[in-house]
């Protein structure tokens, strides 16, 4: 992550920027129960001090404020570089790319980490190399197809429709390999 880049404590905690202080507490104390090393089943104590991290900044009004300035910055930076980028509006094509990526960093993630098959949308983010606030769009649409589902921690899962439909896709044209920003000319889109 570059020096200057805020950490997201509002994608970590899994709530909008706009949550109440009561959603931040309650959702926080969800998740530590969850992510407590203590925890023998599901203890992450990497991710236990990131949840704790992000709470003790986003509970305090204060320092929630002058971190504000920084997130919001930055998202507005994000979405200037995504609409002022190489790619013009309604960039079909370079989206069917994203979609396609997408399924296929989580097909490799459902086989060969079967006790943690999902992704958050941050790692989505980190492996893809596309702003999240960019993704956004993408996984709504895979949702809706039913390609991915959200697990009850928000981690991305690829389903069987979407397992299928990326195998189909790959034998349709089996040289074909996914990487950001590369768009294959012959990839069949995700139809509507």
């Amino acid at each position: 992550m570059p020096a200057n880049e805020v950490v997201d404590y509002y994608e970590i905690l899994q709530i909008s920027p706009n949550a109440e202080p009561e959603t931040i507490h309650r959702v926080f104390r969800l998740l530590a129960q969850r992510y407590h090393p203590d925890n023998a089943e599901t203890g992450n104590e990497a991710h236990f001090r990131k949840l704790s991290e992000a709470y003790q900044v986003l509970s305090d009004p204060e320092k929630r404020a002058r971190y504000d300035v920084a997130h919001t910055s930055q998202r507005q930076e994000r979405w200037r570089l995504v609409s002022s980028g190489a790619q013009a509006d309604n960039n079909f094509e370079a989206e069917q790319t994203v979609r396609l990526t997408v399924l296929e960093v989580l097909y490799t993630r459902r086989r060969l980490e079967l006790d943690s098959p999902g992704l958050s949308p941050l790692d989505l983010e980190t492996l893809i190399g596309r702003a999240r606030e960019h993704l956004e769009f993408t996984i709504w649409y895979l949702v809706q197809k039913k390609f991915i589902t959200r697990s009850d921690g928000s981690l991305l899962q690829i389903t069987a429709e979407g397992v299928e439909y990326l195998e189909q896709n790959y034998r349709t044209n089996p040289q074909r390999r996914l990487g950001p920003g590369v768009a294959p000319k012959d990839a069949r889109p995700i139809a509507s």
